[in-house]
């Protein structure tokens, strides 16, 4: 299934560089960083560029009852407010847990951008869109400083447990304040960073807390708007930008 799936995956990236005239941007090829970005933690994501990457083992891990964001999932949906007709950027969709209900949300006049950096997720989405018959969404390789999406062509980026990963973040925060109509929201959810409460593994591998994040986003030019409360979130939070 999962060869079935590179090939949907190589298909619906030529198509919507078509559809969105970006066949230099957006094209199914090695994501590299830019020459002249400085890089904010060097080698954070080498495991999910790796071509052998396997990808049960990641739905083993994020797709469990235990995972916040897991448990959460329905209200997160919710609270974002996905409304039929909107065009959503899923950044860093993984193994695709968010893919099947904003395509429900968005409905058949809206769409659905699932992106990452790492083929082999993509693969998986590619699957999704063909076993459950998924009409509004296109898998996305985007590359680790730019989410390579054509200007004002979104109106919601959702960033979940993956901003952390953004090695260069003021680029990749740049493509995605051109990629967002005015007006449009960008949603961030990441781990509380709390040195004496937050988990080893929380300080060891998330580079900064949530204040640190959400200057660096509004110094990209967004609106903070407002944190939203999720039932059930201790390590994690929800924060609501929107491009002024």
């Amino acid at each position: 299934m999962f060869g079935q799936a590179g090939m949907i995956v190589r298909c619906v990236l030529g198509s919507l560089c078509l559809l969105v005239g970006c066949a230099g941007t957006c094209a199914a090829q090695p994501a590299t960083a830019a020459r002249d970005a400085q890089s904010v933690k060097p080698g954070i994501n080498e495991r999910f560029l790796d071509p052998n990457l396997d990808v049960d083992q990641w739905v083993q891990r994020f797709e469990i009852e235990s995972r916040e964001i897991y448990a959460a999932r329905n209200e997160i949906v919710t609270r974002l407010g996905v409304k039929p007709g909107d065009r959503v950027a899923d950044v860093g969709t993984g193994t695709g847990l968010f893919v099947e209900p904003f395509s429900a949300a968005a409905g058949p006049t809206g769409w659905v951008y699932a992106l990452d950096i790492a083929p082999a997720f993509l693969a998986r989405v590619g699957a999704m869109i063909d076993v459950r018959g998924l009409t509004n969404v296109t898998p996305v390789l985007a590359g680790q400083d730019d989410i390579r999406m054509p200007p004002e062509s979104l109106d919601v980026v959702f960033i979940c447990d993956t901003y952390h990963h953004f090695e260069y973040p003021k680029s990749s925060l740049d493509s995605i304040r051109r990629a967002l109509k005015t007006g449009g929201q960008l949603v961030v959810i990441d781990f509380e960073r709390i040195p004496g409460v937050s988990r080893e593994w929380t300080l060891g591998h998330v580079r900064a807390g949530k204040d640190a994040f959400r200057n660096e986003i509004v110094a990209a030019g967004f609106r903070f708007e407002e944190e939203v409360p999720i039932r059930g979130f201790e390590e994690n939070y929800f924060l609501r930008f929107r491009k002024p």
